[in-house]
């Protein structure tokens, strides 16, 4: 059992210090490190009769990581194509 765990967290470690390589070196075929993405953040805010009024914001660019993996304090660019509505509770 413990044979299997520290295999596990080896490749675990081995496959993110490959994902950050890439990230960081833009291999294979020198692609770009970030990307863009576009962010819809709405606003939830409670009022004084128990109902939630909604604030939508305009759609903004976010910044984001081609990897699999969080690099460089951003997000990964596929997560954040599927979770492009943000709504940000008050």
């Amino acid at each position: 059992m413990k044979r299997t765990l520290g295999a596990v967290l080896l490749a675990l470690t081995v496959f993110y210090i490959g994902d950050y390589a890439s990230a960081r070196f833009g291999f294979p075929g020198h692609r770009p490190t970030f990307g863009t993405v576009q962010v819809r953040r709405t606003l939830a805010v409670p009022q004084k009769n128990k109902k939630t009024e909604f604030y939508f914001n305009p759609p903004e660019d976010q910044a984001c990581v081609n990897a699999l993996f969080p690099h460089f304090g951003v997000q990964p660019c596929w997560y954040l194509k599927r979770h492009a509505t943000v709504q940000v509770d008050m």
